[in-house]
């Protein structure tokens, strides 16, 4: 069975039909946790920006109330893993970054979701999982299947995506267009370009990630995956100092050279800002910009961006990450905090907070005849996750450690210029292999 085919199979097993839902039903559903207050865990980030316009009308619908608990992303983790460990912690639901599923899982410290999909006094019969696109659902989702993190035999449901995202190519339509440009649609023309719009406009060719730890290894991973790389091979050896991968690193090495200055510093948000204010002429990264780009509150350049696919190189690949949804163990209201994971990720709901300017999780609403004329970009989306790789990244146990302590190190090293790419990459293979033998991986 093919992997998607294996998640649309899942859904319908937990859903069935996908009965018309009602509202005396939802009443009925709701009437019992009145009353009672969600903890909610959640970053500082854009997709959840949106959705705190939309929050207040699950209060109105259920009479549950919401605590917000919104963090830094750097901080949310260790929050998280100190709340989760308690007899009983502080959070009923919380926002995860895609690399620490497997962690939390491992660690026996979410739920399931079986268990709630199935009790009828709680799932909505109309929440329809098969319309929660494919990708995004494994990526997120599922732990378990061929290598602990993917769908297949064995793979259960932790989590729901929710901020889930995949990489596409923005660029200023206003600068190709006076320099008769077209978006790149391989990485040779890719890289011409960099120092072409460097030295044409003066400002930044392409906006990136860039800072020490998790941030440079994800604009690393951007381009090692088209490239035709991965970190391990199928037996879980290193092979990310492969021709691939430093071919990878060197391309980034002539993004930060042709870029806004002080890429080596950014995170995600300082790299959205480079571009959202003029200073550089591409981002590649994720589609949660899209709902930013043309605000003009947030944005110098709103009605001068287009999208293309994140550009080829030895084949199509995009990123697939992003940000979920879980329920811890210990969680005090569990039942009513899956509550709000259902209404959030419902179709309507998706829908609001897409107006609202987050990212959309299901094909229902990146089909929406509405949005899609307030959004054109979705046309190129959907596209795009025709590439997207649930693979993208090994998410095992130990994949944070690895991508922070490990990876993150070595690669800022290369970006500022401490190192050459190849002395950066194969000085990694040392550490990278004693964390996985460490962890019982066979290498």
């Amino acid at each position: 069975m093919k992997r998607r085919d294996f998640v649309k199979s899942s859904a319908a097993t937990v859903f069935g039909a996908g009965l018309p839902f009602h509202g005396a039903l939802a009443q009925s559903r709701y009437a019992r946790y009145a009353g009672q207050t969600v903890t909610f865990s959640i970053p500082a980030h854009p997709h959840y920006d949106a959705m705190l316009k939309i929050l207040p009308e699950f209060t109105k619908e259920t009479g549950i109330k919401v605590d917000v608990d919104k963090l830094a992303m750097g901080r949310m983790k260790e929050k998280q893993l100190l709340e989760m460990a308690k007899s009983q912690g502080d959070y009923d639901l919380v926002s995860y970054v895609v690399m620490w599923k497997g962690e939390y899982v491992a660690k026996n410290l979410i739920h399931p979701l079986e268990r709630f999909f199935k009790n009828p006094a709680l799932a909505d019969p109309g929440y329809d999982l098969k319309d929660i696109i494919p990708i995004y659902l494994e990526n997120l989702g599922m732990v378990g299947g061929p290598k602990g993190y993917l769908a297949g035999p064995g793979a259960q449901l932790y989590g729901l995506p929710y901020g889930a995202e995949t990489s596409v190519l923005a660029y200023r339509r206003d600068i190709f267009a006076k320099h008769n440009l077209q978006p790149p649609g391989n990485y040779d023309d890719f890289a011409r370009l960099l120092r072409l719009l460097k030295d044409k406009e003066g400002i930044g060719a392409l906006a990136s990630r860039g800072q020490a730890g998790h941030q440079c290894v994800h604009a690393w991973l951007l381009h090692l995956n088209p490239l035709g790389g991965s970190i391990f091979d199928d037996e879980w050896k290193v092979r990310f100092n492969d021709q691939a991968g430093v071919k990878a690193l060197k391309f980034l090495q002539e993004v930060v050279a042709t870029g806004p200055a002080g890429i080596p510093a950014y995170g995600q948000g300082e790299s959205n800002t480079a571009f959202l204010q003029g200073q550089a002429a591409m981002y590649l990264d994720s589609t949660s910009l899209a709902g930013l780009v043309n605000d003009p509150s947030k944005s110098r350049v709103a009605g001068k961006v287009s999208w293309a696919l994140h550009p080829m190189g030895t084949r199509r690949a995009s990123q697939s990450g992003g940000l979920g949804l879980a329920i811890p163990k210990n969680a005090k209201n569990a039942d009513a905090g899956f509550l709000l994971m259902q209404w959030l990720t419902s179709k309507a709901q998706d829908k609001a907070c897409t107006r609202a300017g987050g990212t959309p999780v299901r094909n229902s609403t990146m089909l929406d005849a509405e949005l899609v004329r307030q959004y054109p970009e979705f046309i190129t989306f959907r596209e795009a996750l025709k590439y997207s790789n649930p693979d993208w990244r090994p998410i095992i146990p130990v994949w944070d450690k690895i991508n922070v302590q490990a990876l993150g190190v070595g690669i800022s090293e290369a970006l500022t210029g401490r190192k050459t790419a190849e002395a950066a990459l194969n000085d990694l293979v040392g550490p990278v292999t004693q964390i996985m033998r460490e962890a019982n991986y066979k290498v």
